[in-house]
């Protein structure tokens, strides 16, 4: 009775349309404003672990998502830098090498990507971008603090097609519903006789030698940087770390604590608690980027 009251008021007052009934408020077909398409979700911490007094380790995330017409494209930029020389300013290397390979992949990668920048144009090749942005790094960082160094592990998110410029002993994984598949190599002393059959993976985790470098940012000459390329289907994770984790978490429990996680962050802090929980010997840093659907 009461709604009846009400259309005869509003139609005699010229308010507009009938009043609608609850029931026939549900009833109405809501309407589909959920995202088409690729995109992801991100963690990332940094701990400074048990036995260091300064946190030596930084990272940088960037991260967007575009329309184009019907299609819907993440763009990220992510980072990971290991600074080494303690007193002698390992951190000021891992943030000036970390904020020119931002700087420089912000300029030769992602405002001509938002210009929509056509083939043949202006637009550097992904991979050469990386290579230039860890060389000017280590360049900067030489002059900076001649005496210290970095390892560094950079990642281009465009679509579901990651990019990775490597240098050092942090660490790029591919995360699936299979396990952790490391995509970067280590460049030590350790990997190379793990490489060589000189040793076991498990014998390198407590090597004397495990963190020595043969290759990183910031010393004099030439430096050679790995690339490489590799595809994120939907459900898959890409996790960047520092030696503070990989090293201190066996790889199994790694990929358990972030297939059971509600979401990357909660991975991301269960993972330097793990780091802590065995120890935190060194420094700990993880970014994981999820790619959802």
């Amino acid at each position: 009775m009461g709604f009846q009251v009400m259309d005869f008021l509003r139609r005699a007052l010229g308010k507009g349309q009938p009043v609608k009934t609850e029931k026939e408020t549900e009833s109405m077909e809501a309407p589909n404003i959920s995202q088409q398409g690729l995109s992801f979700l991100v963690g990332k911490g940094s701990h400074v672990g048990k036995k260091r007094k300064l946190n030596e380790d930084a990272f940088f995330t960037l991260e967007c998502t575009f329309k184009q017409k019907d299609e819907v494209m993440p763009f990220g930029l992510f980072i990971i830098a290991d600074g080494m020389g303690g007193h002698q300013a390992g951190d000021v290397a891992s943030a000036l090498a970390t904020r020119i390979v931002a700087h420089s992949l912000i300029h030769q990668v992602y405002l001509p990507f938002l210009r929509e920048e056509e083939k043949g144009s202006s637009r550097h090749p992904v991979n050469e971008a990386l290579v230039e942005a860890l060389d000017e790094a280590s360049l900067a960082v030489y002059e900076a603090v001649p005496d210290a160094g970095t390892t560094l592990t950079a990642a281009l998110i465009v679509g579901n097609h990651a990019y990775i410029g490597h240098v050092g002993d942090s660490r790029a994984y591919l995360v699936t519903e299979k396990g952790l598949q490391q995509i970067t190599q280590d460049h030590s002393l350790v990997a190379r006789l793990v490489e060589l059959g000189q040793a076991t993976p498990e014998e390198a985790m407590t090597h004397p030698q495990r963190n020595l470098l043969y290759r990183a940012l910031g010393r004099e000459g030439g430096m050679e940087v790995d690339t490489y390329f590799q595809s994120l289907p939907p459900g898959s994770q890409l996790l960047l770390c520092s030696d503070g984790l990989w090293g201190a978490v066996p790889e199994t429990e790694m990929a358990a604590i972030i297939a059971t996680a509600p979401s990357p962050q909660v991975a991301c802090d269960k993972l330097i608690r793990a780091a802590i929980t065995h120890g935190g010997d060194d420094n700990i840093t993880a970014i994981l980027v999820a790619m959802t659907e």
